[in-house]
């Protein structure tokens, strides 16, 4: 047999191959990112939720002509994520990747007591820690707790928040401190689902947004 035909047909043999070894792995890779090879499972679809209520209103608010500025709330580090944290059994938490705040829990209560301050029309004017204007009063908090809470009793959306409600008018350091309180809500969820934490989350939302702006009003009158 010729030794040119055999080797142009080794050739065209190998390259065929070579052609083959590509496309299939180009038909792998694409099945693999579809989640449709090798027995993978297909992509999950993640969801992002919100806090949903009206602003609260405020009975017989005492209404001032001085500024107010709200930081930035810090949050325990257990709960620094986007993630909804449950905790189902003693010593164990755990989180959801598939269903998430869309924003992270410190900046949503943040944000929405701004809103509700807003709203109130106790101040001339309320700015958020973004803002460079100079106010007298100034509101800052730490979130102690934002979670699903799985209790024998059901299911439940717990919001915690420490709040300190400052008057920088004041000289003395002790002084400015007009008051430090806790504050803790537990909501049964109507459904044991991701939006019913959502929707349990808002109603302790509302609540602690209402007596927050309560307890800045009364500490109003004395000033």
């Amino acid at each position: 047999m010729n030794l040119s035909f055999i080797n142009g047909h080794s050739r065209f043999i190998r390259h065929w191959i070579a052609i083959g070894a590509k496309w299939s792995f180009i038909l792998l890779f694409a099945m693999l990112a579809s989640g449709c090879g090798l027995g993978g499972k297909p992509a999950y679809l993640v969801k992002q939720y919100i806090f949903e209520y009206p602003s609260p209103t405020v009975e017989e608010g005492v209404q001032t002509n001085d500024l107010i500025k709200v930081e930035r709330f810090s949050i325990a580090k257990d709960f620094d994520t986007h993630e909804m944290v449950y905790q189902d059994s003693p010593f164990h938490r755990g989180s959801d990747p598939y269903n998430r705040w869309r924003v992270n829990p410190n900046d949503m209560v943040t944000d929405f007591l701004l809103r509700d301050l807003r709203k109130a029309g106790l101040f001339r004017a309320v700015f958020s820690y973004n803002d460079s204007e100079d106010t007298r009063y100034l509101v800052e908090g730490w979130v102690d707790e934002f979670l699903e809470l799985n209790e024998k009793d059901g299911r439940k959306a717990v919001l915690s928040l420490n709040v300190t409600f400052q008057d920088l008018a004041q000289k003395e350091i002790v002084g400015k401190v007009v008051f430090q309180r806790d504050y803790r809500y537990v909501e049964s969820l109507e459904a044991a689902t991701p939006e019913g934490v959502a929707q349990g989350m808002s109603r302790a939302m509302e609540k602690l947004s209402r007596q927050v702006i309560q307890d800045i009003s009364r500490a109003l009158k004395n000033r």
